[in-house]
């Protein structure tokens, strides 16, 4: 009976944890869309004033590298690394699209942005599932927690049966052997 209990209550968490997945990679992705969004500025705004000098991005970039200014080469590296993850998230975003909604929490799975995730973690607040996508992750972690549990406790119960087993067969040889005994 306990068993049974516990081996719900354990699907039940499972099912409410996993239930959120569709929810938290939404909000993934709006947090990817506002990022994406913000790096195109500023790598537009970059493009734009090499444009404007007559230089294309790879050049502008090498001007910074080439500089003998400190400032300049670190100015450099770091909008080489805005460049680098803007096209990152751009890759994450087409890969969620390319994903039926059902699938898109296993996109953070393949990989995801740590500054991103980081805020996530933050700030997600749970969304009541009333979506079927919602509902098939809330039956799936049913199903791998209460399964889980079961699968773990399976040797406890199995050792407290045989004892059970075996403390009655004792039982019953006692009562056997009791009118010999007296």
């Amino acid at each position: 009976m306990l068993r049974s209990t516990v081996t719900l209550v354990a699907g039940i968490a499972g099912a409410l944890s996993l239930s959120q997945a569709p929810e938290f990679s939404q909000q993934y992705r709006q947090r990817l869309g506002g990022a994406m969004e913000e790096l195109a500025r500023v790598v537009i705004d970059f493009d734009e004033d090499a444009a404007k000098n007559g230089l294309t991005r790879d050049e502008a970039l090498d001007v910074y590298q080439k500089s003998n200014e400190q400032f300049l080469k670190d100015r450099g590296v770091r909008m080489a690394a805005t460049i680098g993850r803007m096209e990152t998230l751009a890759a994450q975003a087409s890969w969620f699209e390319a994903l039926p909604p059902m699938a898109r929490p296993v996109a953070l799975a393949r990989g995801y942005d740590e500054t991103l995730m980081a805020g996530m973690w933050r700030d997600f607040r749970p969304g009541v599932p009333l979506t079927v996508d919602g509902a098939i992750w809330a039956a799936g972690g049913f199903l791998a927690a209460s399964g889980l549990f079961m699968l773990l406790s399976a040797p406890l119960t199995r050792w407290k049966r045989r004892r059970e087993i075996r403390l009655e067969a004792e039982r019953l040889e006692k009562q056997r052997l009791a009118p010999y005994t007296r």
